[in-house]
């Protein structure tokens, strides 16, 4: 039996995992047009922020290219921000004192 991975098999999880991950992100954005309050609607949001750096992930994978994991850290730090930057607000009601 060879340890090797399948290459088919591999292309078929990335590609399910690719259409699973993108109907979250439709589920997601649902929450946040319907609420019904606004910590809901961060939490929606920060959940689609997660589920994109989930596919810049997949399809660096899919695609073999490294650009593409570059651009998921990105992705990951500006959503952290604004993650933080909103539950401030919503709390506080100011980012900046």
């Amino acid at each position: 039996m060879s340890e090797a991975t399948d290459p088919a098999l591999l292309e078929t999880a990335i590609s399910a995992a690719l259409v699973i991950v993108s109907g979250l992100c439709v589920l997601c954005s649902y929450r946040v047009i319907r609420g019904p309050t606004n910590p809901d609607r961060v939490v929606a949001l920060d959940a689609i922020a997660t589920n994109v750096v989930a596919i810049a992930v997949l399809f660096a994978l899919q695609t073999e290219r490294g650009l593409f994991l570059t651009v998921s850290l990105v992705l990951a730090i500006i959503g952290f921000i604004a993650t933080v930057a909103v539950a401030k607000f919503v709390t506080e009601g100011e980012v900046i004192e």
